[in-house]
């Protein structure tokens, strides 16, 4: 089987039995069997270092020397063509780990690019931009809050990935969900990994 590309699959949960951690397995088998070659980057257990330094921040403009600290990183987005992002919402965010590797990795000259003052994309790769999450509670209290993390990943991300294929994958009410919500949920993760 040819390969479909490289994805790069960016796993923000801590906890390996967690629903999340189900939801990442089922993203790499079948990314994998589906012939993507994949980069399964768990951020928590790379240990990735989530805090903006004040040094950190003070170089965050100065192209390229702002990318040393975290050049591995960048490489791999880089050389992604896709972007699966398998995270869970808490409090209406990110976890920490992963609104920090968007602080400190999508810096400017690689998510972005000022052109004539203007913020251009910068990762033009990536060609498909996938997130599956999970929310503790309803759609409609996610609604209520604005959905952050929902507006993030489909008009930031989407934006400095230059307006990929995307699609949003969650899975809402994990405080009351029961098995076999959990099983068709993760089915229909399934299927839109091989479908992707």
């Amino acid at each position: 089987m040819s390969s479909k590309g490289r994805v790069l699959v960016l796993y923000a949960h801590p906890c390996p039995e967690s629903f999340n951690a189900a939801v990442h397995e089922v993203v790499v088998e079948t990314l994998t069997k589906s012939g993507w070659e994949v980069d399964d980057c768990d951020l928590n257990v790379e240990g990735f270092q989530p805090v903006l330094t004040t040094e950190d921040r003070r170089g965050y403009h100065d192209e390229p020397a702002n990318i040393e600290p975290v050049r591995d990183y960048v490489e791999r987005l880089q050389a992604a063509d896709a972007l699966v992002m398998v995270f869970p919402v808490w409090n209406f965010g990110y976890p920490a780990i992963l609104k920090g590797f968007l602080d400190r990795v999508f810096l400017p000259g690689v998510s972005f690019k000022l052109v004539d003052g203007k913020v251009r994309p910068g990762l033009t790769n990536i060609k498909k931009l996938y997130a599956c999450t999970t929310y503790g509670g309803t759609r409609w209290r996610a609604i209520q809050n604005a959905d952050p993390p929902r507006k993030t990943v489909t008009r930031a991300v989407w934006y400095a990935c230059g307006m990929p294929k995307k699609k949003y994958i969650a899975c809402y009410d994990m405080n009351r969900n029961e098995e076999p919500k959990l099983k068709r949920h993760l089915e229909r993760v399934r299927r839109e990994m091989e479908a992707m």
